[in-house]
C-alpha cells in the first residue's frame, strides 16, 4: 500500500511538473503560420516573464533592434529583450501582466495558458479578452 501511494504521488508531481508553462517555446506567426522565434518563460518574483533568445529568420539582421518601441525599451536588441511581463498564475492561466509586439512598439494586456502539455496558447488584447490577437506556441525540446 505505502508502495502504491508513493508511485502514484511521484507520476502526479512529475505528471503536473512537465505541464508547466516555463521553458522555451518556438512562436508562430498566426498570419503566415511560419516559425518566427524562440523564447523563453521564465520565473522571476513568482511572475512569468518571456524573453526573445532567437530569431529564426536567416535573413533578419542578427542586431536588429526594437525601434518602434518606447521608453525603456527603445532601440534594445531584440534578442534578448523581454517582452511578455508580469504574468501572475490564476488558476490554469497567467494573467494580469502585458505583451509588448516589438514590430510595432505597442503594449497590449495579456495572458498565456496551456492548451496541451507542448502547446501554449498566448493572447494579447486591448481593453477585454475579446479584443485582441491568439497565437499558439510550441515547445522546444
Amino acid at each position: 500500500m505505502k508502495f502504491l501511494l508513493t508511485f502514484t504521488f511521484l507520476i502526479s508531481f512529475l505528471t503536473v511538473q512537465s505541464q508547466d508553462v516555463f521553458g522555451s517555446w518556438k512562436t508562430v506567426d498566426d498570419v503566415t503560420g511560419e516559425a518566427k522565434s524562440i523564447i523563453e518563460i521564465y520565473e522571476k518574483d513568482g511572475k512569468a516573464y518571456g524573453k526573445i533568445i532567437e530569431i529564426l529568420d536567416p535573413d533578419a539582421p542578427k542586431d536588429a533592434k526594437c525601434i518602434a518601441c518606447t521608453g525603456k525599451d527603445k532601440d534594445k536588441p531584440i534578442v534578448g529583450l523581454t517582452f511578455l511581463r508580469g504574468l501572475e498564475k490564476d488558476g490554469d492561466e497567467y494573467n494580469g501582466g502585458t505583451i509588448l509586439d516589438p514590430e510595432n512598439g505597442k503594449e497590449y494586456k495579456s495572458y498565456i495558458q496551456l492548451a496541451s502539455k507542448d502547446k501554449l496558447k498566448v493572447r494579447g488584447y486591448i481593453g477585454f479578452s475579446l479584443l485582441g490577437r491568439t497565437q499558439y506556441w510550441y515547445r522546444v525540446k
